[in-house]
């Protein structure tokens, strides 16, 4: 089986991108004195939850990962169609003072927004948290969805 792959030339400045991609993969960010960072792909992960958006008959599904997070912090807004959720995870004064020698899980705010569809109706929308999954559940249009029509003989 033959493949194709794109042919760019070695250059000085893409051997060195490369390499400082894969140093800062394996050490770390170098922003951490103790080079004991995340991956970047896994601190991109950090910076914004996971969701996935499904679609059923009547209405779109939502569910955004956010483990370590309380219902409490987390807030939904509808403002026209943009649907946003955000959080701020505020640090108590002990956490402050704290001396960890490495912290991965970190406690920060987030803020995703979302554009709804046209036949979404921004004011049927209702939500619930059950093991750090945030469950959105926005109705589409009761003209958008779907109708059968029945047809008579004649």
């Amino acid at each position: 089986m033959k493949t194709m792959t794109m042919y760019r030339p070695a250059t000085v400045q893409n051997v060195l991108n490369d390499f400082d991609r894969y140093f800062e993969s394996f050490f770390g960010d170098a922003s951490n004195p103790l080079g004991l960072a995340l991956a970047p792909a896994a601190r991109l992960f950090s910076q914004s939850p996971a969701v996935d958006i499904k679609e059923v008959e009547n209405s779109y599904l939502m569910e955004m990962e956010l483990p370590g997070f309380d219902e409490k912090t987390i807030d939904v807004h509808v403002d026209g169609s943009n649907l946003t959720i955000s959080s701020k995870q505020e640090k108590t004064s002990e956490e402050k003072q704290e001396n960890y020698l490495l912290r991965e899980r970190k406690s920060s705010s987030f803020n995703r927004s979302f554009k709804l569809p046209e036949n979404a109706d921004p004011e049927a929308v209702s939500a619930s948290f059950k093991n750090g999954v945030l469950s959105l559940k926005v109705m589409k249009r009761a003209e958008a969805q779907k109708k059968t029509i029945q047809i008579n003989a004649a």
